[in-house]
């Protein structure tokens, strides 16, 4: 008889110990985000969260799950894993908080080629802190290492998130009307949306690389562009829901003002002023060296809008100055108008 040497998961590609590594360099970091709703600690089946404790017991949930797309692949280019991280979290955090709902915990799902216990580590330090900073547990994720799925240094982050809600304080666009007001709150960036036709016009079409500084960045490099933060409005936000001084909101994310503020709006349109602000450097050099039709734009990129506030007139000031006391510049983008049903969308003025 022929002996042959046993096979193991490792040589099938799958590295145990190096999940282990990834957790043990994680666990403080998602151990500091704990509220006092999580019960348990790391490593159980399923995490445990009690909402008598965070005063959501007869509060309505509301979830939502995303994930950061093709600015990984930016991320993977610079050597930067963090930040997605943040990404993530704020990006669902915004979903959610657009409903007037409060985040209580987030969970995390990495799914890679091969396991590297310091980018995936650096990935799931990046939510932890977004987390912490905002008040939101990481009660639970998984990592998977699944070889001739994904290449080398490849990977995937995805998030989930729970928040909860007063019942009479939903927003879900049934308080729109006609002649409200659309103010716009600025994004730091393309935030998690439109890098693919980003990357094809700057990497491919340009020739650029994430350290390379064009003239009409105005000093900042490729990748700083690229990977800033997603912004999140929950501490400047949640004062005015406490307040019960905003209709609705829109997350201007996939889709653009285009596809994402009609969401919102129910069977009414909106009435958007092209010339209320005028788009990063960032946007304008894509939209030049693309070149990109401005319509596609509103579409593939947020071009500088992260957050609209649908506010009745007679709030208007109130929720102006609470905004520029915080330090906000608030835009005056147009009105919510008359429409014909759901497909009504957006009309574009200058």
């Amino acid at each position: 008889m022929t002996s042959e040497s046993s096979l193991s998961y490792r040589d099938a590609g799958v590295d145990i110990a190096a999940q282990d590594e990834t957790l043990a360099r994680a666990r403080a970091a998602i151990r500091s985000t704990f509220t006092p709703g999580v019960l348990g600690d790391v490593g159980l089946f399923g995490g445990l969260f009690d909402l008598n404790a965070m005063g959501c017991a007869d509060q309505i949930l509301v979830s939502s799950a995303d994930g950061v797309g093709t600015k990984l692949e930016v991320a993977r280019r610079a050597g930067i894993h963090d930040t997605v991280g943040r990404d993530l979290v704020q990006h669902c955090i915004n979903d959610i908080l657009v409903q007037g709902a409060r985040p209580l915990f987030f969970m995390d799902y990495v799914g890679t080629g091969r396991l590297d216990p310091a980018v995936v580590a650096d990935a799931i330090r990046g939510c932890a802190e977004a987390c912490r900073d905002h008040g939101v547990a990481l009660l639970g994720g998984e990592t998977a290492e699944m070889p001739g799925l994904y290449g080398d240094g490849d990977y995937d982050l995805v998030g989930f998130i729970v928040g909860a809600v007063a019942r009479d304080r939903i927003l879900d666009g049934s308080r729109v009307r006609p002649g409200q007001v659309l103010l716009g709150l600025t994004s730091s960036g393309l935030h998690t949306n439109g890098y693919s036709l980003a990357r094809r016009i700057l990497f491919d079409k340009l020739g650029l690389d994430v350290n390379d500084r064009p003239a009409e960045l105005e000093g900042v490099s490729v990748g700083e562009a690229l990977l800033a933060p997603h912004r999140c409005y929950l501490e400047l936000l949640w004062p005015l829901l406490e307040e019960d001084r905003l209709a609705a909101m829109a997350h201007i994310t996939g889709g653009g003002l285009r596809d994402n503020l009609p969401r919102v709006l129910g069977d009414y349109g909106a009435e958007i002023d092209l010339a209320s602000w005028t788009p990063p450097p960032l946007f304008r050099l894509l939209l030049e060296a693309g070149p990109v039709a401005l319509d596609e734009a509103h579409q593939a990129f947020n071009m500088g809008i992260g957050m609209v506030l649908v506010v009745d007139p007679e709030q208007e000031a109130p929720v102006r100055a609470q905004l520029s006391a915080a330090g906000e510049e608030v835009l005056a983008l147009g009105q919510v108008v008359e429409g014909d049903g759901p497909e009504a969308g957006v009309r574009w003025t200058s």
